[in-house]
């Protein structure tokens, strides 16, 4: 009876030239290819399909170590297990394991690296950096990125979810981004705990749920002109800059970060470029005669290109000034953000003006693709009427019924 397993020896491995599959039996086949190189393979059946799997080139596996690899081949095979699937899990573990030196630090930074060229914001690398420190690397920055849990992630987001609702939604959703990026790069395996459908959604209340309680970040309308005169009693710049996003009502970085260019003085006109836009469209801001004082006080204190410099040279007002002049003023029951919701509110209950107009003043983006395919315009004309009555609003008191528009 012919031998089944162990037909070829050392000599025959050593001899054989042409092309072709040589079986040395029990799966274990010695394959030498047109070109003369040798290797070996093991083959087997799964389900019904017929499967090849590599052992190793003859020049570095001797036959008694492919008859050994074979042989554990088989012993999986009986165990119900693929050889290929367990040495490509065996392969991924120790890519896994050598990987974990990769903290959640590192593989953000390696993040940001990656999509930098990508985003149309060339400030957002540091915002995405920045709210990570803040929130994320006290908590589990230093560990590996396989090492992050839903407890570590709601650790870092619970603190900040009821305060800092907008913030907090941030950073979950640039904690899920840098997770999903080490999973693509096998830096770790699992599911993504920063997730939000079906999970995170499940453990924190929705974003919206938590603005509508959180009435205290805006200022009531009515209460605005007092604050104004107290507001301009103070001085600086930050001062200065805080007025002129509430008469402008613009955010905070489209303010400090305002250079003289995009200001034509003449016209009384502050053109935003699209790249400092959240909405990422270039935005046209009709200034009132109270922005115009404003911006003539800061030509008189001109030291570089920011109309609102900061305290190192050629560098424009840091982020969070304009929130300090709040706190100094003893007002920690509003935010900088908040007075955009004061300008909104007092428009739609104490003006006549379109929707549209108090929407395009905001430079939101419309959502409806109908409306927006018919909205060519900016309402240039209504909002500069809208800002100037804006401008009255922030000064005194409504005496009469009647609304503006």
């Amino acid at each position: 009876m012919a031998r089944q397993i162990g037909r070829l020896s050392a000599l025959a491995v050593a001899k054989a030239k042409a092309k072709g599959m040589y079986p040395d039996g029990g799966g274990l086949y010695l394959q030498v290819t047109e070109s003369g190189a040798k290797s070996w393979i093991y083959r087997f059946t799964l389900d019904g399909r017929a499967r090849e799997m590599g052992l190793g080139p003859v020049h570095t596996i001797a036959l008694a170590e492919a008859r050994d690899r074979a042989t554990a081949c088989r012993k999986m095979r009986l165990e119900g297990i693929d050889p290929i699937e367990a040495r490509k899990k065996e392969r991924a573990d120790e890519r896994l394991l050598a990987a974990s030196a990769t903290t959640f630090d590192h593989a953000a930074e390696r993040y940001v690296n990656a999509h930098r060229a990508g985003w149309r914001n060339a400030k957002h690398a540091d915002q995405f950096r920045n709210t990570l420190k803040a929130y994320v690397t006290p908590v589990f920055g230093a560990l590996p990125v396989q090492a992050v849990t839903v407890d570590l992630v709601l650790k870092a987001l619970e603190p900040i979810w009821y305060t800092k609702t907008e913030t907090a939604t941030r950073v979950r959703q640039r904690i899920e981004a840098v997770l999903d990026w080490a999973t693509s790069r096998d830096l770790r395996r699992g599911d993504n705990p920063a997730r939000w459908k079906g999970h995170l959604e499940n453990l924190l209340p929705r974003r919206a749920k938590v603005r509508r309680v959180q009435h205290h970040a805006a200022l009531p309308y009515d209460e605005l002109p007092a604050f104004m005169a107290r507001l301009r009693a103070q001085e600086g710049v930050a001062t200065s800059a805080l007025e002129f996003v509430i008469l402008t009502a613009t955010r905070t970085s489209e303010t400090i970060g305002a250079t003289w260019d995009e200001i034509d003085l003449g016209k009384a006109v502050w053109t935003i470029p699209s790249t400092r836009i959240k909405a990422g469209r270039e935005h046209r801001v009709p200034l009132s005669g109270a922005a115009m004082s404003i911006l003539r006080r800061m030509l008189d204190l001109r030291e570089g290109e920011h109309v609102f410099p900061g305290g190192k040279a050629r560098k424009p007002l840091s982020n969070m000034a304009m929130a300090k002049v709040l706190e100094r003023m003893g007002r920690d029951d509003v935010t900088v953000h908040g007075f955009r919701s004061t300008f909104r509110d007092w428009a739609a209950e104490r003006t006549n003006f379109p929707r549209e107009v108090a929407e395009m003043a905001l430079a939101y983006v419309v959502s409806d693709k109908v409306e927006a395919a018919y909205r060519r315009g900016d309402l240039f004309d209504k909002r500069r009427e809208l800002m100037e009555a804006w401008s009255v609003s922030c000064s005194v008191f409504a005496i009469t019924g009647g609304m503006m528009g």
